[in-house]
């Protein structure tokens, strides 16, 4: 298992949105719109592949200001699910967002991604919201060099 950064607008990000699409937006009746879509021409899109070059999952992280990137649209294959892929994905990017130099992640964890997202040592910050439908949480990280 690898992951990648995928560059906006080429065939791989045209994969990534299309596994977007099919975990995160199809089952509540959403669909992308072509201004979403471009409004993340400034993101980092990582993709998390198998060592096959199958794309397993993947997450957007959005910069908000010099030191807190927002996790978000963490999106995983339902067969690659509960084998390590999330949190692969996770850690590559609490290292990419580091080495970039933020020092916070935040994000908004669906309701049952909670326990997923307390395992990693992000905290619950406020109370339950409603996005898209769905009861999230708001969660932060302060971000540390992986190194001892």
């Amino acid at each position: 298992m690898f992951t990648l950064q995928i560059p906006f607008a080429t065939p791989a990000f045209d994969e990534w949105l299309a596994l977007r699409d099919e975990v995160l937006r199809k089952p509540l009746g959403l669909k992308f719109h072509l201004k979403d879509i471009a409004e993340e021409w400034d993101s980092i899109h990582l993709g998390c592949y198998s060592d096959q070059g199958l794309l397993l999952g993947g997450l957007v992280l959005q910069p908000l200001s010099d030191e807190v990137i927002k996790m978000r649209q963490v999106a995983v294959r339902p067969d690659a699910q509960r084998q390590g892929t999330g949190t692969h994905l996770a850690k590559a990017a609490e290292k990419l967002a580091f080495e970039l130099g933020f020092r916070q992640m935040v994000l908004h964890a669906r309701e049952e991604a909670v326990p997923f997202y307390k395992k990693l040592h992000y905290k619950i910050t406020g109370k339950p919201f409603t996005e898209v439908g769905i009861r999230h949480r708001k969660m932060k990280k302060e971000l540390r060099s992986s190194k001892k």
